[in-house]
């Protein structure tokens, strides 16, 4: 059987590293905030190119905070609209909710599954106040048209950035994280980046909403005992933290290799009853995960199955769709409706083997 994601090889080529930083972790004494944290947001934001990194608890928490502290500041109020890719996982949207934001759901690029810059258009009115880019399965936004648009009608822009740690973006030489006002990472395991645990940080060149937002992730509190705004317990893990600088050193090279499998599947795989993802061979995709759509998803799993290929569905159920957000099931989203019915995800990871490789690629073909 070939594993969908092995996490277990993936992190056991740092066993070493690992424990060596959790024995140091342990004998400090001191598990909240402390030296590693503080590490892994320095070396972080320069990672990024930013001036600052702010560790918190996990993905949703850093896209919830930025509105948070947007509202704190006075840039955006109850109410005000966001616009948000239709198809994305729930916690996007579920930032803007939980904020007191309304989300206006915009179609995708039916290529690239990233939000559409000739929908945005159509959807800004005079209670939009900000728009959501998210990298989703690892690929960049078009952030240069989304910025252009942002800039002309005076609009935040906020990156979930969650599948795309390293994505550059070549004609400007910047990676995700950097690409916006601010933006939100998650470190779950099964991310590129991925910590041991729940885990997340905010991006940003920002110095007042860094400050922000440092105050509302620990209680509204910058002196223990001392609370200046209604905050949140929103921490990065010293453990989880000490995992990640590890991690981070070996990022570039396992997007690389990423990369190298992407285009292998992109190469070899030649079966007109599957959709191969939309790659213009640049640094702007790490391959989260590779995503191929197919009219017959049932029957393309059992096909999987016989073959002991391990696969996931990012995501089965359209976000309108879920019961959660039933006062949007009305809307209108034929691209998301049909991406959601037919994507499907093959292996992706930076520990399979060439004998992996070649099985899934000549598997597809026999399909």
């Amino acid at each position: 059987m070939i594993k969908f994601l092995d996490l277990n090889k993936i992190n056991t080529r740092f066993e070493d590293e690992l424990t060596s930083g959790f024995q140091s972790f342990l004998n400090t004494g001191y598990y909240i905030k402390g030296s590693e944290v503080s590490s892994f947001e320095e070396h972080y934001a320069a990672y990024c190119g930013t001036k600052h990194c702010i560790g918190v608890a996990n993905g949703l928490d850093a896209l919830t905070l930025i509105f948070r502290a947007y509202m704190d500041l006075g840039q955006l109020k109850e109410n005000d609209e966001v616009i948000i890719p239709a198809n994305t996982y729930i916690a996007s949207i579920l930032s803007v909710i939980n904020s007191g934001l309304k989300p206006v759901f915009v179609e995708p690029d039916e290529a690239t599954f990233n939000i559409s810059p000739s929908e945005i258009e159509k959807h800004i009115t005079p209670q939009t106040k900000a728009i959501m880019a998210v990298h989703l399965y690892g690929q960049l936004a078009d952030m240069v048209a989304i910025n252009d648009i942002a800039k002309t009608h005076n609009l935040l822009v906020i990156e979930d950035a969650a599948q795309a740690h390293g994505a550059v973006l070549s004609s400007e030489g910047k990676k995700a994280g950097n690409l916006s006002h601010a933006s939100g990472f998650s470190f779950y395991p099964t991310k590129n980046l991925g910590a041991l645990g729940d885990a997340g940080a905010v991006t940003t060149n920002d110095t007042e909403l860094a400050e922000c937002i440092k105050l509302l992730h620990n209680y509204g509190s910058s002196k223990k005992y001392i609370n200046e705004k209604i905050g949140f317990n929103s921490r990065l893990d010293e453990i989880q933290a000490s995992f990640l600088n590890v991690k981070l050193k070996h990022l570039d090279d396992d997007n690389s290799i990423r990369r190298t499998i992407a285009q292998r599947y992109l190469n070899e795989i030649k079966n007109p009853k599957i959709r191969l993802p939309f790659y213009d061979l640049s640094n702007n995709h790490v391959f989260h995960v590779f995503v191929v759509r197919v009219d017959n998803r049932s029957h393309f799993i059992d096909h999987l199955e016989k073959y002991q290929i391990g696969y996931l569905i990012h995501y089965p159920i359209a976000p309108h769709h879920q019961k959660a957000l039933l006062r949007y099931k009305s809307l209108y989203l034929p691209i998301t409706e049909a991406i959601h019915e037919t994507v499907i995800s093959i292996p992706m990871s930076p520990v399979m083997t060439n004998d992996e490789i070649e099985t899934i690629i000549n598997a597809l073909n026999l399909y």
